[in-house]
């Protein structure tokens, strides 16, 4: 297991800002420290726009452009925390890159993440983004986040930043024995719905309710 690096304050933003974030999530019931600890060491105004950079730590989605959204930092610790839920998070695929800051967050816990992002600009960023802060182990890849990346399969976790009417069936074959899959379900009305690999086969556990954008097949 990686131990979080806490990375140097950038910018305007203070080390005492970033800390109230980390308060506000444990008030809303995120108790894993690890997962704490991954989310106060990125600096999450590097990833959003610099007109923006002044709400970065608001727990807000806040727009990228290309009618997407870095997620909110709870959401991101929530996913994160239930994916972790007593192991380590091992191999692991983001679906939705974004900017980078999701999958910032999880190089502070696992030495293997894979993420996968369909509109190019966006992926171009998020290599910029994450070079800045000296995150280099992240494995991008400009690809359909619906067939996921059978070439670095199979995932122990797979996390999905976009919502989807039902779980592809490329992310489940893609998923380790004992592997855990979260992704937001459902479209007016979303959910996240945690599956766990099993030996018994897929078991869905359904979580807190959520509002993601919709998860597109192709690429840009």
């Amino acid at each position: 297991m990686n131990t979080p690096r806490t990375h140097p304050g950038f910018g305007m933003t203070s080390q005492r800002t970033r800390t109230r974030m980390i308060e506000r999530l444990r008030e809303q019931g995120i108790v894993d420290e690890e997962v704490l600890a991954a989310i106060a060491a990125v600096p999450r105004h590097v990833f959003v726009e610099e007109a923006l950079a002044s709400r970065a730590y608001e727990d807000t989605a806040l727009p990228l452009g290309y009618s997407q959204t870095i997620s909110q930092p709870y959401v991101v610790a929530r996913m994160i925390e239930a994916l972790r839920a007593g192991r380590e998070l091992g191999r692991t695929l983001e679906v939705g890159a974004g900017c980078g800051y999701q999958a910032a967050v999880l190089a502070q816990l696992t030495n293997e993440v894979y993420a996968v992002e369909r509109i190019a600009p966006l992926l171009d960023r998020a290599r910029l983004n994450l070079r800045a802060i000296k995150e280099l182990k992240v494995r991008l890849k400009h690809a359909d986040g619906q067939l996921g990346l059978p070439e670095a399969a199979p995932f122990d976790s797979i996390i999905v930043a976009a919502a989807a009417a039902r779980v592809p069936r490329a992310l489940l074959q893609q998923l380790a024995p004992h592997g855990r899959l979260i992704l937001p379900l459902g479209a007016a009305t979303q959910q996240l719905a945690l599956i766990e690999f099993r030996p018994e086969g897929f078991v869905e556990t359904r979580l807190d309710a959520v509002r993601f954008v919709p998860l597109l097949s192709g690429v840009e």
